[in-house]
């Protein structure tokens, strides 16, 4: 089997059993008592464990091989959905989205082995294919989630979804395990067991200003995502009244959106356009679609806004990453790789934990207005990422 097809069929194992969990967890939250402001938190809760981890890995895989930290990442999210089905109330629901958040090396050494296996001029296509499995997760898995537990809050059961979740991390270990070929050599391991600190990430974006434009430009667009994440099931039950079943059929068309554009539209554009003005597209149809769902007043006028989230979405993520992995050398591709998706993990704490408070204070519409004005900063960063890039002979 090639190996991204490989990947991509680890990765939307992995995610589809994360996705099963996003959302269902606010409808637990809120059934413990937890106000708006508190369920954010705890969704906030998995990215600020994320963002502290995500250089660990990024590091350990350079050092130690993809594989290695794919497995461990994998059992420890299993873990974690044991702890959460047998959650008895809120504190246990916060440690298993802190376990869950700290154990996700699996996305940074993902990306990691996708660019290790491509050419320069093949990455935003590998890319793409990680970002897509990853989509395919988040389409299938909130769906499959709503249909576990039902529209009725008040009496579903949440241990079942829990359970498929672990029984997912586990097969996605076994292909793992007895699939996916190393592709990080024992020579280019050996080359980075030296050297490395919890500095190493800082001192990456230090000495590489276009990266750190992009990480910003990830930072402020998955802000965004993340706002819209955490907060759309509390969105759609107080704006339209609808319950876990219906928002998992929403996540499930978003993420459809997403997957075709990473999945196939991407292989076209990127080419055409190149990854900086795919980014920028992707950007202005995010920031579109969040003006259109924050001042809808129909469900379906929404849904439409929501489909251009997804578009925008999934025209941004692989050709951001793609740019940032160009930062990269053979030998330090997971720190890179891992330093980018801190930005990203950095977004995902202060999304949640800004969306609660404006969705409390200023109504449903507000979390995704001011989502929209902040992605609408992610241009200048792009803009900016260009302008470095060119002045430092980068791609």
């Amino acid at each position: 089997m090639r190996p991204l097809l490989t990947i991509f069929i680890v990765c939307a194992i992995d995610v589809l059993g994360f996705g099963v969990i996003v959302p269902l967890v606010p409808y637990m939250a809120d059934r413990f008592g937890a106000a708006p402001w508190m369920v954010t938190w705890i969704l906030g809760s998995y990215s600020l464990c994320q963002l502290v981890a995500a250089p660990f890995w990024g590091r350990l895989s350079d050092r130690y091989g993809r594989r290695p930290i794919l497995i461990t990442s994998m059992a420890g999210a299993c873990l974690s959905y044991f702890v959460l089905g047998f959650a008895p109330g809120l504190a246990w629901l916060l440690v298993s989205r802190m376990l869950s958040g700290f154990m996700a090396g699996n996305i940074s050494a993902a990306m990691a082995y996708a660019a290790d296996v491509s050419l320069p001029e093949q990455r935003a296509r590998a890319l793409g294919t990680v970002g897509a499995a990853i989509a395919v997760g988040f389409m299938i898995g909130p769906a499959l989630g709503g249909v576990l537990v039902g529209n009725d809050v008040h009496n579903a059961s949440f241990l079942r979804p829990a359970m498929v979740s672990a029984a997912l991390s586990v097969v996605a270990m076994l292909l793992v395990a007895l699939l996916l070929r190393e592709s990080h050599t024992a020579e280019q391991r050996l080359a980075n067991r030296a050297g490395a600190s919890p500095l190493t990430a800082l001192r990456t974006l230090a000495t590489r200003p276009a990266l750190a434009w992009l990480v910003l430009a990830g930072l402020l667009v998955t802000f965004s995502q993340a706002t819209l994440e955490s907060i759309v099931a509390l969105w759609g039950l107080k704006r339209f009244g609808i319950g876990p079943r219906s928002i998992g059929y929403l996540l499930f068309g978003l993420a459809a959106i997403a997957v075709a554009m990473q999945g196939g539209f991407v292989r076209m554009l990127a080419p055409r356009f190149g990854e900086h003005r795919l980014a920028l597209g992707g950007i202005s149809a995010y920031v579109f679609g969040l003006l259109i769902v924050g001042t809808a007043a129909s469900l379906g006028v929404a849904i439409f806004g929501l489909a251009l989230c997804g578009a925008g979405s999934g025209a941004f993520s692989p050709a951001a990453s793609a740019l940032a992995s160009k930062q990269a050398g053979v030998g330090n591709r997971g720190v890179v790789m891992g330093s980018y998706q801190s930005g990203a993990s950095l977004a995902r704490v202060l999304g949640p934990l800004s969306s609660g408070f404006v969705f409390g204070r200023f109504g449903p519409g507000a979390p995704f207005l001011v989502g929209a004005l902040v992605t609408l900063q992610a241009a200048w960063c792009m803009l900016a990422a260009r302008r470095a890039g060119a002045a430092g002979g980068a791609a």
